[in-house]
């Protein structure tokens, strides 16, 4: 590569890393004068990399923002970071909003490191084991994601297509809180004027988005993730279980996996005999019993199960099979 390329190139990383850069500093770290500071920042805009000119005492030059994305210069520590950022966000669903997105990303990358920058990646991704599966991902589309985003930060009004679970379609007006991403799917919980009630919509169900005039106030306080877990965990199922747990709901809602369950902390009059408080409520809507007895025993705090009686006849059995296997020589 020619010496003024390649200072055009460096002049490029240097502005990317953000901020205004003076000509006198650009000039010190390029080591060459301030006209030829200048010549190469006319080679940028002939490339469309959007470099402004600030004037005045302490002007200079910075990237504004463009029709399209320009070059991107990384460092080797910046490239392996953003590769093992995409790697972690596909196992744990946060990059499937980009659909292949992600993985052509990374393949670009990986295609023009460095041969020493990639034995250095390879050497992590082989060295690297997860203790959790990968999640299985429902991809919305970058068309629905991008607006709602847009809403929720500027508090405005979206409208949207819907296709309910049962394959009912809506068009609907919401006024969206916030974005979850739970277990590979992406939510948008807010409210529905229509209705005047808060409402949960999984993103890849919406057909189509679109922001609106108009603006409304959130709720202080309001906690989206906390409202698409209450709602998945209040989701009909085949049985509803209920459950009196010693401890508070901080404790027991932290031994329990997001989205199961609905803890809340019981007056000390709603307390069983059985020991002092504080006591917590556990509702969980399940369609199956059989797991229950082995999450309720690692709780490791006293607990009464109000319903379903079969429940409690399962943790019976439970409780025998580990005192007999505890008792085998």
């Amino acid at each position: 590569m020619s010496r003024p390329v390649s200072r055009v190139l460096m002049l490029l990383e240097l502005l990317q890393s953000g901020g205004l850069r003076t000509v006198g500093e650009l000039a010190a770290r390029l080591e060459v004068d301030e006209r030829t500071v200048r010549r190469y920042a006319d080679h940028l805009l002939d490339l469309d990399v959007p470099v402004e000119s600030v004037r005045g005492r302490h002007g200079g030059y910075r990237i504004a923002s463009g029709y399209r994305m320009p070059p991107l210069m990384l460092t080797d520590d910046e490239a392996l970071a953003v590769l093992l950022g995409l790697l972690a966000g596909r196992r744990a669903g946060l990059t499937a909003a980009t659909g292949s997105a992600g993985e052509t990303a990374a393949a670009k990358i990986r295609r023009v490191l460095p041969e020493r920058l990639g034995g250095r990646l390879d050497a992590v991704l082989g060295s690297l084991a997860f203790t959790d599966p990968p999640t299985t991902s429902v991809v919305p589309e970058s068309s629905v994601l991008l607006p709602i985003a847009d809403a929720v930060r500027h508090h405005r009004p979206v409208s949207i297509r819907y296709t309910a679970a049962d394959g009912w379609p809506s068009e609907r007006t919401l006024h969206p809180y916030g974005l979850v991403a739970h277990s590979g799917r992406w939510y948008v919980t807010g409210r529905d004027p229509a209705v005047g009630e808060e409402r949960t919509f999984r993103l890849d169900r919406i057909a189509e988005a679109r922001v609106l005039p108009g603006a409304f106030d959130p709720p202080a306080g309001f906690d989206p993730a906390e409202r698409v877990l209450s709602g998945i965990a209040s989701a009909p199922h085949r049985y509803e279980v209920s459950a009196r747990v010693q401890g508070t709901a901080e404790y027991v809602r932290s031994r329990l996996p997001a989205g199961i369950a609905i803890v809340e902390e019981l007056p000390s009059e709603g307390a069983p005999d059985s020991g002092p408080g504080p006591w917590c409520r556990v509702g969980m809507r399940v369609e199956r019993l059989d797991w229950l007895p082995a999450v309720l025993a690692s709780l490791d705090r006293p607990f009464v199960i109000e319903r379903p009686g079969e429940l409690r006849e399962l943790v019976i059995r439970f409780a025998a099979r580990l005192a007999e296997s505890a008792r085998r020589q």
